[in-house]
């Protein structure tokens, strides 16, 4: 017990006395668990909003729909409900295919459910605001109606006649907004249509008045729901033309909306935790020398190897595990944001689950020990007397590299001499430039719209949830790639304290450092923003479906560009903080 204590007291100490480098570490691993997680969770929650609407609504294991009409398709649909699997069901019912205007001019097709004033025991639409149908008057479903930006109150032009908005509804018997139609003119995988409901004398004057295409619908509710791919096959080989959906099919159409978003946050997660693992890597780089003569004094007291390495590597887990649980919280809280971009379903979204929360964590524990495991080791590998009378870590002396640096600039130098540093900052440069190709590319992507000329009235609710979902990961990568720019300057500039100051006694002046420090990481990230281009764009292609549209030249150049333009602007304030230190403080430091 007495060692658990110890440990947790040397711990809160180092936390303390760096505090700057424990909020690095903390929001590096948080936001790429945060992300992680979400993506792990979107099929789940999706599925589960589902499931509680369908509880809500009573809605339907099977719906039955014939575009044919007359009393033989109506007779042959109420048949289904004698089957001994059905122990309920819901008309035949009317579905009308017509348009809809706002007054604000906002055209999209709609389906008319004609439905009786008092809804039966299957297929009853939970009303959210306002009343249920009356004639007269059109209940929309909630999805269409926000997309729209109508409510109770507002009126509506159906087939070129008004009709006033008398409520708002959601139901499980068909999928989401912008896929209210199931068949018919508009129920092509292309089209996008909302939901409304009449009362089904309303409806039948609907569609008699226009001449308007019509569907006969049945809703079933079987003794066994799983069963209903069952039930569909034994009834597949009517003469009728029937099209069955079964309620597994509409809870898998229900992820279409969200088919880009698991891979943009998955793959966002990957890029995030590669720049954690930079970031942090280039912080416990900084601090080697302290943790070496830290270990020094363990050692000198009597601690053994293993108290010295849980020491060392406590504090790195302990805020990764923090960061952990912080990053689980923050995708807990923002699932139902992300999971239902419509307002179709109801209910409560459920948490990242178990699998979801261990892979969260062995990523957090991963980049707490991938990036601090070497200088761990080495400062338990280092003579006491050494380490307690270690300095500045001098890089490995390369000859042909010396002979090279003679005749370049103190930035060439500084790169030349520190070749992991310099993988390091490129690899960050690459991952940010990838981000921003990515994002570029999806923007450049043509628009098309819900409405009915597939004009851009009705924004296309799945691009923009896309757009959102990349906007957000690339300004997570972006703000880890600014820290890690940071930390990297100001680390290089530590270690090359001694190098810097015999230089200035030389005659160098501070700018001429800070420009040499500032060089030291803009050289490594030229080849990252050019090899991030082409990268960006294959990320892309792997993930899209089709032939996505490539964003203009002029535009990757952009990104390139502006990536090596905030490097450089970045390393300028730690690089002028570093060269203003005095010279003799300096080299009396590395001497004592």
């Amino acid at each position: 017990m007495g060692s658990i204590v110890l440990v947790v007291r040397l711990v809160l100490a180092d936390v303390r006395r760096h505090k700057v480098q424990a909020a690095m570490l903390l929001l590096a691993v948080t936001v790429s668990t945060a992300t992680l997680a979400l993506g792990l969770s979107l099929r789940g929650v999706s599925d589960a909003l589902y499931e509680q609407t369908r509880a809500a609504t009573a809605g339907p294991d099977m719906v039955a729909l014939s575009g044919d009409t007359g009393p033989a398709v109506t007779s042959a649909l109420a048949s289904l409900a004698d089957d001994s699997e059905v122990v309920a069901h819901h008309g035949p019912y009317r579905i009308v295919y017509a348009d809809l205007t706002t007054r604000d001019s906002i055209a999209s097709p709609v389906v008319v459910h004609g439905f009786a004033e008092r809804p039966g025991t299957v297929n009853r639409p939970l009303v959210t605001s306002g009343r249920w149908v009356r004639s007269g008057g059109t209940v929309l479903e909630r999805g269409f109606a926000t997309a729209l930006g109508v409510g109770v109150g507002d009126h509506v032009t159906i087939a070129g006649r008004s009709y006033p908005v008398v409520g708002i509804a959601v139901t499980a018997a068909t999928s989401i907004y912008p896929w209210g139609a199931q068949i018919g003119p508009y129920g092509g995988p292309g089209d996008y249509t909302g939901l409304a409901w009449m009362t089904r004398s309303d409806a039948r004057t609907l569609a008699s008045s226009r001449d308007l295409p019509v569907t006969t619908a049945l809703d079933l509710k079987l003794r066994d729901p799983a069963a209903a791919e069952a039930f569909l096959d034994a009834h597949r080989d009517s003469s009728l033309r029937v099209t069955f959906r079964t309620w597994q099919f509409t809870a898998e159409q229900d992820t279409v909306i969200l088919g880009n978003s698991e891979p943009i946050l998955v793959v966002g997660s990957w890029l995030l935790g590669f720049l954690a693992v930079t970031g942090v890597a280039a912080l416990a780089a900084g601090r080697a020398v302290e943790q070496t003569r830290r270990a020094g004094l363990l050692k000198a007291v009597g601690a053994t190897p293993g108290l010295i390495a849980t020491v060392l590597l406590t504090e790195y887990l302990a805020l990764a595990l923090a960061g952990d649980a912080l990053g689980l919280v923050i995708a807990r809280l923002t699932v139902p944001a992300i999971a239902s971009p419509t307002a179709s379903r109801i209910g409560d979204a459920v948490g990242p689950g178990g699998a979801t929360v261990a892979t969260a964590t062995v990523l957090a524990v991963a980049v707490a020990v991938l990036s601090t495991l070497r200088p761990t080791l080495r400062a338990m590998r280092t003579a006491t007397v050494t380490a307690l009378t270690s300095t500045a870590h001098r890089p490995r002396h390369r000859p042909w590299l010396t002979a090279l640096s003679a005749l370049l600039l103190l930035g060439l130098r500084l790169t030349a001499r520190r070749p992991g540093r310099a993988v390091l900052q490129a690899c960050s440069t690459a991952t940010t430039v990838i981000a921003l190709v990515a994002l570029l590319t999806l923007y450049a992507q043509p628009e098309r719209g819900y409405g009915l000329d597939g004009s851009t009235a009705l924004p296309n609710l799945r691009d923009e949830h896309d757009r959102r979902l990349t906007l957000t990961v690339t300004i997570l990568l972006i703000t880890l790639a600014v820290v890690n720019t940071v930390t990297l300057t100001w680390t290089t500039a530590m270690e090359a304290r001694a190098n810097m100051a015999v230089a200035r006694t030389l005659g160098a002046t501070p700018g001429q450092i800070t420009a040499g420090l500032s060089t030291a990481q803009l050289l490594p990230s030229l080849p990252g923003a050019v090899i991030g281009v082409p990268l960006g764009i294959g990320l892309l292609w792997l993930f899209s479906t089709g032939n996505p549209a490539e964003p203009p030249s002029s535009w990757l150049l952009g990104a390139a560009l502006a990536a090596l333009l905030a490097t450089a602007a970045l390393t300028a304030l730690p690089a002028r903080l570093a060269a203003r230190r005095p010279v003799a403080q300096t080299l009396s430091a590395e001497t004592a």
